[in-house]
Order: C-alpha cells, then sequence, then structure tokens
C-alpha cells in the first residue's frame, strides 16, 4: 500500500468509528463461524462418518453463502456510495432492490436443492462412503429451506454495516447462535436426530435472524430506512448498479467455490480420515480469518464512502491503516491458536490418524495465513469497494482453476503428497492472488470506476 499524506483534520471517520464499527464486527464474525463450528464438534459424537458428511454438504452450501453474500455487497458498495453522497433517498431505493434480488435467487435455489439434492451430492461428491452420504442428505434437506431466510438477513447485515451500524448485526449473530447451539443440544443429544438436528437449528437461526433484520431496517431512525417492501416494484437502474458489483462478485465467489468442492471431492478420494482432518482443517482455518474477514466487510462501509465522495487519498489512507490492523490482528490469533492447535482439535472426537493430519497441517495453515491471507483475501475487497470488480473476479478465478483446482489435483493425487500437496496448491493460490492484488491497489486504476 502506497504511503498517502493527508490533513488528518478533514478524515471521514475517525478512530472512534473504526473501533465502533470493527469491533461488533469481529464478534459477529466470531458468531457465524462459531454456528458452522459448533454443528460440526456437536455431530462428532456421532463418529466421523456424520463429521464427514456435515463438512461436505457445507462445502456445497458455501457455495450458494457467498453467492449471496456477492448480492450483499453489491448492495452494500452502492448504499455507502450513496451515503458517501449524502444522497439518503437512493440508498434507502437501493437497499429495497437489494433485498428482492436475494431473496429471489436464494427461493430458485431451495426449490433446485430440494428436488435434486439426492443427485447433486452424488454428482458433486462421487462415491463417498454410505454412511456419509446418508448423513449428507438429511443434513442439506433444512440447510437448503434456510437458505432464503439467510439471504434476507445477508442483505439486511450488509445494509446495516454500510450505514456503520455493525452492532446491530453483532447482536443478531449472538441470537443465531444462542438458537443454533441449543436447537443442537435438543435435537441432537436429546432427540438423537444427528445432522438432521443440526440443520434443523441451523434452520431455526435464520429464521428468526430474518425477521429481526426485517424489524430493522423497515423500522424509523435509520439512515437508510426501507418502506413498502410488500408492493413489489423492482427498479431496472438500481438493479443494474447492484448487479455491476454483484454480478462479478458472484461470479467469482461461484467459481471460487466450485473449484472448492472440485478440490474437497479430491479429497473425498483420499478416505474418510482425510475428509474429518479436512473439516477440522477448516473450522480452524476460518476461525484464525476471522479479524480479516471482519476488517474486510468493514473496507467495504469504510473504502466505499470514500469513493463515494470522490475523495481518493482517504481511500488510500485507510486501506493502509485497515490493512496493517488486519496483519497485527491476525497475527496475534494465528500464534495463539497455533500454541492451541492440539486442544482446539480434540474436540472434534477424531481417530488417531485424522487428529495427528489435523494438528500438522492446521499449523501450516496458521503460518500461511499469518504472513499471505490479508494481502491476498482483505486488499480485493478494497478494490470491490471502489467498484474494480471485474479485475477482482479475472485474477480470483484464473489464480484458482490454475493453482487450487488444477495443481491440486496433480500434487495431491498424481504425486502422491495427498492432503499436503491440496494444501501447497492452495497456498501458491494466496501468493499469486496478493502479488496482482496489490499492484492493482497500488498503481490506482480502481479510482476510474463509477458505481454511481
Amino acid at each position: 500500500m502506497s504511503r498517502v499524506r493527508i490533513d488528518k483534520k478533514d478524515l471521514l471517520f475517525d478512530n472512534r468509528y473504526l473501533l465502533t464499527l470493527i469491533i461488533p464486527l469481529l464478534i459477529e464474525t466470531l458468531l457465524n463461524v462459531t454456528i458452522g463450528m459448533m454443528d460440526t464438534i456437536m455431530v462428532a459424537s456421532d463418529g466421523e462418518a456424520v463429521v464427514s458428511g456435515v463438512s461436505l454438504v457445507d462445502s456445497l452450501a458455501n457455495l450458494f453463502v457467498f453467492i449471496f453474500s456477492a448480492f450483499a455487497t453489491g448492495g452494500a458498495v452502492v448504499c455507502s456510495q450513496y451515503l458517501g453522497r449524502k444522497d439518503k433517498e437512493n440508498a434507502s431505493e437501493s437497499a429495497k432492490q437489494l433485498i428482492y434480488l436475494s431473496f429471489g435467487f436464494a427461493l430458485v435455489i431451495m426449490v433446485v436443492l430440494l428436488i435434486f439434492r439426492e443427485s447433486i451430492v452424488h454428482f458433486v461428491f462421487g462415491s463417498i462412503e454410505e454412511d456419509v452420504h446418508n448423513a449428507a442428505i438429511m443434513y442439506l434437506l433444512p440447510i437448503a429451506i434456510s437458505f432464503p431466510f439467510l439471504a434476507i438477513t445477508n442483505g439486511c447485515n450488509a445494509i446495516c454495516r454500510s450505514m456503520g451500524k455493525s452492532s446491530i448485526t453483532m447482536m443478531v449473530a449472538l441470537v443465531m447462535n444462542i438458537i443454533n447451539v441449543s436447537g443442537n443440544a435438543i435435537m441432537i443429544y436429546g432427540m438423537g436426530l444427528s445432522s438432521l438436528g443440526a440443520g434443523i437449528a441451523s434452520l431455526l437461526s435464520r429464521i428468526v435472524a430474518s425477521i429481526i433484520m426485517l424489524f430493522v431496517i423497515t423500522g424509523k431512525g435509520q439512515e437508510i430506512r426501507v418502506r413498502g417492501l410488500l408492493k413489489v416494484r423492482l427498479r431496472a437502474d438500481m438493479i443494474k448498479r447492484i448487479m455491476r458489483i454483484a454480478l462479478p462478485s458472484g461470479i467469482e465467489n461461484g467459481i471460487f467455490h466450485i473449484g472448492k468442492i472440485l478440490v474437497t471431492s479430491t479429497i473425498a478420494s483420499f478416505g474418510t480420515a482425510s475428509i474429518a482432518a479436512n473439516a477440522v482443517f477448516n473450522s480452524l482455518g476460518t476461525f484464525a480469518n476471522i479479524p480479516g474477514s471482519a476488517i474486510g466487510m468493514a473496507s467495504v462501509t469504510v473504502i466505499g464512502q470514500c469513493c463515494g465522495a470522490g475523495n481518493f487519498d482517504q481511500a488510500r489512507y485507510y486501506a493502509r491503516k485497515l490493512l496493517t490492523i488486519t496483519y497485527i490482528m491476525m497475527g496475534i490469533t494465528c500464534m495463539a491458536m497455533f500454541l492451541l492447535t492440539p486442544l482446539l482439535t480434540s474436540f472434534f472426537n477424531l481417530s488417531i490418524e485424522a487428529r495427528d493430519m489435523a494438528i500438522s497441517y492446521t499449523r501450516l495453515n496458521l503460518i500461511q495465513s499469518m504472513l499471505f491471507w490479508p494481502i491476498a483475501f482483505t486488499t480485493p475487497n478494497f478494490l470491490r469497494a471502489s467498484g474494480d470488480v471485474k479485475f477482482t473476479m479475472i485474477v480470483a478465478i484464473s489464480s484458482m482453476w490454475i493453482f487450487r483446482v488444477m495443481l491440486a489435483k496433480i500434487l495431491g493425487s498424481y504425486v502422491g503428497l495427498g492432503l499436503l500437496g491440496v494444501y501447497w496448491a492452495m497456498f501458491i493460490d494466496w501468493y499469486a492472488r496478493g502479488i496482482c492484488f496489490s499492484f492493482r491497489w497500488i498503481k490506482g486504476r480502481w479510482i476510474e470506476k463509477k458505481v454511481i
């Protein structure tokens, strides 16, 4: 990041604002990660097959979850840039269109998954063991039904973040966790519903969250207030602005996670122990990346409003500041988790073989995350907030398929490195992304992009 000299008296956001934005996002991201992790941990009492089934479905579900997030990002960028221009009326209208887009897309996905879930699981993951297959099918049913509610929640959350109201989304995430964990306890331990119970608990938590967030964004006293939501009127101009950001981000996220699913399918061929070890690897890795994910969400608000106001020097200033904070926080998190990895892994009730792989590879991942994850995944959020989404899409897709998919297959299967080969292919993908995104930001081509 290039160093920028500006008069700090003219800054759009002071340190107090950044703290009130970032800290709730950190807690919210932690809570969101905990939901998925608790599903895995709490079904672990039913054995590795159930853990593996839940893990496989999560890898499939994340494909759609991240597409919903792309719509949310598109809406958040547009809303933030309108707020940067002090245009609350158009900010509110763009928020309304975001809700329509997110809900409509999720409804279609839900129907497709419910009708073809058996075929989809077989097509994506191939010949997996029967008990893993059964656990996956049962878990997928309520997860698919939850998608429209999750899409609404994600959209409303993005709207709140664009206003800097991250404390609201944090509290809703807390409510979701309470419902999910208590629901898991009742349905898994009390009723013996195993993976189906974990899915039902997630469904209930997402229904409640969507209801709360709809009340929030339609209530009085908000900078962005959505009115007449039930009187559906689509605005082509607003949809076009949102889709200008959401479509490249959605394609990027969608293809990225299709690639991850293919990698998961490769891992599935290594056996149940490798699938279970990878589930723990992903859970703990996601936990370690919480600071970067939270600050990435915050950057959409901060950089977006700077660009909307036409103040690109401040956009550079805040990008440098946010990236520095990301490195500091991820360094602390990754070092602490490196020491605690054996303890954390013990919660997953793994076999000795799976546990040893999980500990070794998770520690390798923590070192790589501390050094390279921020530049590879936080920096592109700066570009997206400015509207430079096509470049991030091209780089992400190219790097994903060349390194994480093709190289993973070569190193994992053909060279015979197994999981280790898959993970080194992923790290090389990070290096390539970081180099491309850093040069793009430093060169300043993102300034030429217009969103509103």
